[in-house]
C-alpha cells in the first residue's frame, strides 16, 4: 500500500473512530466486587501479613522490604543490589548447593530484586510447600553468611552484570534521567552503584546494612493463591518472630527527599546507528490525587515501535504522527512513581536526522493534552488501563506483586474494583488540569545516547 493510500485509510479510520464516540461505553465490571478480598494481619513489632486466598494448586509468597537504593549514600551505594546477590551464597543451616537443590526438588522458583525504594524476595511453589518456603525466605534473609570469599567472587559476577546492563540503552537512559533529574540526591544513585564502590563493598558494608534497614515495621509478608491467610501469620510469626524491631543504634533511617532539577545529560556518540533520547517532567508520588489522571495521559500518548503493524492506524495520535512522517523507531511513555515524586515522560529512538521532528510531534502532543485533549482519547485510555490493571492480575505472583507493593506505598491494598471506579471518575477536564499543572511551562529533564548533534537545545 503506497504512503498516499495508508494517509487515506488512517484519515477514513479516524472519522470512523469519531463518528462512533457517542457508542464507546465503558465494559461492565460488576464481577470485581465478588472477588476474593485481601486479608492483612499487623503481627508483633509493625510487621504486616497480606494475602488473597484464589483456588489453586500453587501459591506464591514473598517479602517486601521497604528498603533500596534511595536509602543508601554516595559511600555505600550498590549494598542493597550486592546483599541481594549475598543472599543466596549460603546460610549454617544450607550451602549454596543444598539451597538450590531443595527449591529444584520442590519444582519451585526463588528469585529477588531490588529497586530505588524496594527489596523483594519471593517463591512459586505447590500449595503444600508454602511453609517449606517461608523457612528459607527466613533462612536466606536473616541468616546469610556473606563468607569474604564469595563477597570477592561476586564482585565479578556485579560487574559483568553492569557491562550487559550498560549494553540496554533503554536501561542506561534511564539511569541517566534520574541521575541528572535528581541530581545531588539519592534518588538519583544508580540501583547496582558506581563500580568504585561494587570493587570495595565490605561485609561489614552488607551487614550494616541489614542491621541499619531489616526491621519489622519495614518489612510486609504477602501470598496469592492456594494459600491460607491464618497459617501464613502463624508461619510468619514462627519464621520472622525474632527480626529486630529497631534499627541499629536505634535511630531509624530517613528517606532523603527528592528534588527535581530541570536538566540534561548528552552523551554523543556518532558512530551509533541511532539515538537513545528520553525527556522527563516531574511526576507524582503514588499518593497523589493526580496519578490515576497521569495513568491515563501515559495510556493516551502509548507507545509504538515501526514492527508494530498497526502502524499509521495506531490510535496514539502520538504514534500516528511519528509513523506517517517516518521521524522515529520506536518510543514510550512511561510514569514511574516514588513516595514523594515521579518522572513523567517519553523514551524514544531515532535516526540522526530525524531528532527534531521526533521531539516536535512529542512535545506538540504534550502541549495538545494541555488544551485540546478529546473527551473519545480519555474514554478509550480509560478502558485500556481498566484492561491493563486487569490483565496484570491474571496470575498469583502479578497478585503477591500487586499486594506486597501497595502495603508499602499505600498502606492498605486498592482492590481491582475500587481501581477500575477511581479510572471509571477521571474526567476530560482531569487530564487536562493534569497535563497543565505538571506540563504547561514547567522544568524538563533530559538523557540522551548517540548521533544527537541535531538534538534541539534544552531550551528549544
Amino acid at each position: 500500500m503506497s504512503r498516499m493510500a495508508t494517509r487515506m485509510c488512517s484519515r477514513g479510520l479516524r472519522r470512523l473512530n469519531t463518528a462512533s464516540a457517542s457508542a464507546m461505553r465503558a465494559p461492565s465490571l460488576q464481577h470485581l466486587y465478588t472477588v476474593p478480598p485481601t486479608d492483612i494481619t499487623t503481627v508483633t513489632g509493625g510487621m504486616r501479613v497480606a494475602s488473597q486466598t484464589i483456588a489453586g494448586e500453587t501459591a506464591t509468597v514473598g517479602v517486601w522490604i521497604d528498603t533500596g537504593s534511595r536509602y543508601e549514600t554516595a559511600k555505600n551505594n550498590g549494598v542493597a543490589h550486592f546483599l541481594e546477590h549475598m543472599s543466596f551464597k549460603g546460610t549454617p543451616s544450607r550451602t549454596q548447593h543444598r539451597l538450590e537443590e531443595e527449591i529444584e526438588n520442590m519444582g519451585a522458583h526463588l528469585n529477588a530484586y531490588t529497586s530505588r525504594e524496594h527489596t523483594v524476595y519471593f517463591a512459586k511453589v505447590f500449595k503444600n510447600d508454602v511453609p517449606k518456603a517461608m523457612e528459607i525466605l527466613s533462612d536466606i534473609l536473616q541468616h546469610s553468611i556473606m563468607d569474604e570469599k564469595a563477597i570477592e567472587r561476586e564482585r565479578d559476577v556485579i560487574l559483568r552484570e553492569m557491562v550487559e546492563v550498560n549494553k540496554i540503552y533503554e536501561e542506561r537512559i534511564l539511569d541517566n534521567l534520574h541521575e541528572t533529574a535528581f541530581m545531588g540526591t539519592s534518588l538519583g544513585h544508580t540501583i547496582l552503584g558506581p563500580e568504585e564502590n561494587i570493587r570495595s563493598i565490605s561485609r561489614n558494608d552488607l551487614v550494616d546494612y541489614v542491621q541499619t534497614n531489616y526491621t519489622t515495621d519495614r518489612f510486609v509478608i504477602a501470598g496469592a493463591g492456594a494459600v491460607d491467610h491464618n497459617e501464613l501469620v502463624e508461619l510468619t510469626q514462627k519464621y520472622f518472630g525474632s527480626l529486630p524491631t529497631t534499627p541499629k543504634g536505634g535511630k531509624k533511617i530517613e528517606m532523603q527527599p527528592a528534588v527535581f532539577t530541570g536538566s540534561d545529560k548528552l552523551i554523543r556518540y556518532d558512530s551509533m546507528q541511532e539515538a537513545h533520547v528520553a525527556l522527563a517532567f516531574e511526576g507524582v508520588p503514588w499518593t497523589s490525587e493526580f496519578a490515576f489522571p497521569m495513568m491515563v495521559i501515559q495510556t493516551i500518548l502509548g507507545q509504538w515501535d515501526r514492527s508494530n503493524p498497526a502502524g499509521a492506524n495506531a490510535a496514539s495520535r502520538l504514534a500516528r504522527e511519528l509513523c506517517e512522517n517516518e521521524a522515529a523507531h520506536s518510543y514510550m511513555t512511561f510514569n514511574t512513581s516514588y513516595k514523594d515524586t515521579g518522572l513523567f515522560g517519553v523514551y524514544l529512538t531515532a535516526e540522526d536526522k530525524k531528532l527534531e521532528e521526533a521531539m516536535y510531534h512529542v512535545t506538540s502532543n504534550l502541549t495538545r493534552i494541555c488544551h485540546e485533549v478529546t473527551d473519545e482519547e480519555v474514554v478509550r485510555a480509560k478502558n485500556q488501563l481498566k484492561a491493563n490493571v486487569l490483565m496484570q492480575m491474571d496470575n498469583f505472583s502479578s497478585v503477591c506483586e500487586d499486594i506486597g507493593r501497595q502495603l508499602l506505598t499505600y498502606g492498605r491494598r486498592m482492590s481491582t474494583a475500587e481501581t477500575s471506579a477511581r479510572i471509571d471518575a477521571i474526567t476530560t477536564d482531569d487530564v487536562r488540569v493534569t497535563a497543565n499543572k505538571f506540563f504547561n511551562d514547567e522544568d524538563h529533564a533530559l538523557a540522551a545516547i548517540g548521533p544527537i548533534f541535531e538534538l534541539p537545545d534544552y531550551n528549544w
